[in-house]
């Protein structure tokens, strides 16, 4: 199935019904709101990335990229719209998500998730990442599960 991927506004209609479904699922599993930190917003987050299924031009998912530090980009509310799950639309949005980051000069990508959301830790590990100890402000949360992915080994190494 086709599927057409292009850059928004952080406060794009769509994205923002996307991420408010996304965060009302993730709370729903959780029994509450359970993301430490600052919560992305337009200020910093560097990329917004929305998928629409070709031929009707429904949005069908999204993610954003915030940066971390010079060479490490974070995925922030990566989401797919449950009927539409299981066709490697997660996929396609990972790999843009990846050239974007690329494109701004980062040699690694993490990302959080949560140890209720098997679907998602079966996407990033079958997209190439790797478990991580939890970083920044998910160190202390017992249910958070993160994952990393190096895109330029020799842009890490000094």
């Amino acid at each position: 199935m086709p599927i057409s991927i292009h850059e928004a506004a952080w406060d794009h209609p769509t994205g923002v019904r996307l991420r408010r479904d996304q965060e009302r699922e993730t709370i729903s599993r959780y029994d509450g709101d359970l993301e430490l930190g600052p919560k992305p917003s337009a200020a910093d987050i560097d990329v917004f990335l929305l998928a629409a299924e070709a031929e009707t031009g429904e949005t069908v998912g999204c993610g954003g990229l915030r940066r971390l530090d010079p060479a490490t980009f974070e995925i922030k509310r990566m989401y797919v719209v449950p009927e539409w799950r299981g066709r490697r639309i997660g996929r396609e949005l990972v790999r843009a998500l990846e050239d974007a980051a690329r494109q701004r000069g980062a040699a690694r990508v993490r990302l959080e998730t949560g140890d209720k959301q098997p679907e998602a830790m079966r996407l990033y590990e079958t997209c190439g990442y790797h478990r991580i100890e939890r970083y920044g402000y998910y160190v202390g949360c017992e249910a958070s599960v993160c994952y990393e992915r190096v895109l330029d080994e020799d842009a890490l190494t000094p």
